[in-house]
This record gives structure tokens, C-alpha cells and sequence, in this order.
């Protein structure tokens, strides 16, 4: 049964079918926020336990009190535009940025037309002519933990017990990377053979021949068995491939936010990953290493120092541990928001 209208302080609009980072977030975060506020998502590809509106139903929104809609992309804030100005619907309009690079013109007069901003990193706010309220991602904690046995992991995963094993998951594709992994770890695994790494993901279309000559290279350099291309899991699976880690790598060129790594950390995982996205203000000294973008010495060369020496991996994976369950829980990340909508829902802007 849908929500009650009437009950309903804040609407998630999610306009794009097709599985993405945004929807994600909306699947992940609703839920949580509705035992906070009276919140209901709206838009296509939508699981059930979501709580949801109909699309339509925006356009018929009771003028009782006033709204918030919370949008994550440009066609989510234009249709608020829309169904405040021409439909004289209640709403604050809310707008939340990933993004780190210049805004268009377009999106600029989008963004103005905001009466709040939440960003996702610091980075991220940057980009923006005026201050927004910066809110991290957070990640369930409890979904992803550390292994109670990593050796019989391994072994149902089909995995090496005794390895070293490194770990790069997600899209295949340049801007990921992913080349960047696999060129670091032919370089460290010949002279190391108790090591393997694992590329876990999906090319999607247009990047199936990256992938092909990923593939090649790993034979060429003769690590075919070493060098692990494995498909993409459901997303209840995933925890698993990261707690049979040692070390995650997140090898991106370019990147909005990047959850990978802090789904790694919350495993105990240590992570060593580029100065890009919201990694910066993720990974720390004692949770692992950061290195610069498009710079595959650099990456090898962080990598050693895990790789090598067991000390430091238990180290830095106890603090990433440690760092993730203080800091960016999803609970945490729900409850920063639910406050950002209670401000406006007062009657605040900035």
C-alpha cells in the first residue's frame, strides 16, 4: 500500500530506470529516513520496500503544508521547477551535487533556482557558487563486516587460501582505472607469487574490448591464473568477494563519491586508492594510502608496502574498521539529511 499523501514531509524523486549510483542511494537511504520523517520516493525502478509514490501523483500534491523534493540530478530539479511554478505545488526544492567539475550553464540555473544544497564531499562543494551543507556518504555497517573465517571463505569462494590477495571491484572502464590495476599488479606479481588480484565487475557496452585487452595482458605477462576476471555479483554478494581481501585498490581516473572503498574499509579492509572523488576525505595515513590519478609507478608503489608486510595490512585494516563505523554509518548519513529537511520545512534557505 503507498504511503498516505497526507503524511508525506519529503519526496525522493528518482527519474531514471536503469540502475545508477543516484538510485542506489535513494533505494539505500529512504527506508531508513522513513522511520525518521514521512519521506516517499517516486519515479520508475524502484524495488517494493521502498516506500513510493506514483509520478503522477506529484502533479495532484495537496497544498496542506509545505514539502521538500529532493533532487540528485537535473531533470529531478527541473520537474520541481515545474510543479512549484507552473503547477503551484508547496515544495522547497533541494538539490544534492557529486559532481567535480565545472557545471554547465544549464545546471547553474538549475542550482540557483534551489532554495537549499547538500554536497557529498568537499570537493564536490567547490563546484558550487554558494555553500552548501556537505553530507558524506555512509555505507550498513552490519551488511558489510569483517569475515568471521577468512580461509573458509576463500575456500567457498573459490579463492587461494594462502594468498595476498588485492582486489579492484566495479565498472570496467578507463575512467575507472581498471587498465591502471591491472598494469600495477603485472608489475608487483611476477616477482611476488604468493599474490593474486582479483577485477570484479561488468563492461558495459562500448567497453567490452577494454576488458578483451585487460585479459590479453594478463596472459601476455603470463598471471592468467593470477589475474582473476571475474562477473559482476547481486549486490547481497558483494560483501563477501570484499572480505576475502587483504588490500582494495580503487584505481579511478575520475569519480563523483566512490562507495567501493568504504564498503572495503567497513569489511576491514585496508584501501589504497587516487586522489579523486570523495577519497580524500575517506582514506586516511592509517587506513591506507593515496596516490596520484593516471599514475600507475605511483600506484605499484603504494601497493608494496601491503602487499609485503602483514603488520601493516592488520593495522590499517583495524583503523578503516574503526573509521568506518564512526563516521559513515548510513544511519548517520539518513539522520544529517533528515535534519537539512527539517530546516527548510521551517522555512530556511541558503
Amino acid at each position: 500500500m503507498p504511503p498516505d499523501l497526507r503524511d508525506i514531509e519529503v519526496i525522493a524523486p528518482n527519474l531514471k530506470r536503469r540502475l545508477s549510483g543516484v538510485t542506489a542511494t535513494v533505494v539505500r537511504l529512504v527506508p531508513l529516513q522513513a522511520a525518521m520523517i514521512g519521506i516517499a520516493a517516486t519515479g520508475p525502478g524502484l524495488p517494493p520496500h521502498v516506500p513510493h509514490l506514483a509520478l503522477w501523483r506529484m502533479f495532484l500534491l495537496p497544498r496542506d503544508r509545505l514539502r521538500v523534493w529532493h533532487a540528485r540530478r537535473n531533470t529531478e530539479m527541473a520537474l520541481g521547477l515545474i510543479l512549484r511554478g507552473i503547477f503551484r505545488r508547496r515544495l522547497s526544492l533541494l538539490f544534492t551535487s557529486a559532481s567535480q567539475r565545472a557545471h554547465t550553464g544549464y545546471t547553474r540555473w538549475l542550482i540557483g533556482r534551489m532554495d537549499g544544497l547538500v554536497a557529498t564531499s568537499e570537493r564536490s562543494a567547490r563546484y558550487l557558487d554558494r555553500r552548501p551543507v556537505v553530507i558524506l556518504h555512509g555505507i550498513d555497517t552490519e551488511a558489510f563486516s569483517p569475515p568471521v573465517d577468512r580461509a573458509t571463505l576463500r575456500r567457498r569462494l573459490g579463492l587461494p587460501e594462502d594468498h595476498v590477495i588485492l582486489g579492484c571491484f566495479g565498472r570496467i572502464r578507463a575512467q575507472k582505472g581498471t587498465d591502471a590495476f591491472v598494469d600495477a599488479s603485472i608489475a608487483l606479481l611476477k616477482d611476488r607469487p604468493g599474490v593474486s588480484a582479483l577485477v570484479m565487475g561488468r563492461a558495459t557496452e562500448g567497453h567490452e574490448g577494454f576488458l578483451a585487452g585487460l585479459r590479453e595482458k594478463a596472459v601476455a605477462a603470463g598471471l592468467e591464473r593470477r589475474i582473476l576476471f571475474l562477473p559482476e555479483v547481486p549486490v547481497h554478494e558483494i560483501a563477501d568477494w570484499y572480505r576475502a581481501l587483504d588490500l582494495y585498490v580503487a584505481p579511478q581516473r575520475w569519480e563523483g563519491f566512490g562507495l567501493t572503498p568504504l564498503e572495503a574499509m567497513a569489511c576491514g579492509v585496508p584501501v589504497v586508492a587516487t586522489r579523486v572523488g570523495a577519497f580524500e576525505e575517506i582514506v586516511s595515513e592509517e587506513t591506507g594510502t593515496l596516490v596520484p590519478a593516471d599514475d600507475i609507478p605511483s600506484l605499484a608503489a603504494a601497493l608494496v608496502p601491503f602487499l609485503d608486510d602483514p603488520v601493516r595490512r592488520r593495522a590499517a585494516g583495524a583503523a578503516a574498521l574503526d573509521r568506518m563505523r564512526r563516521h559513515f554509518r548510513i544511519e548517520d548519513e539518513a539522520a544529517a539529511l533528515v535534519a537539512v529537511y527539517r530546516r527548510l520545512l521551517a522555512g530556511e534557505r541558503w
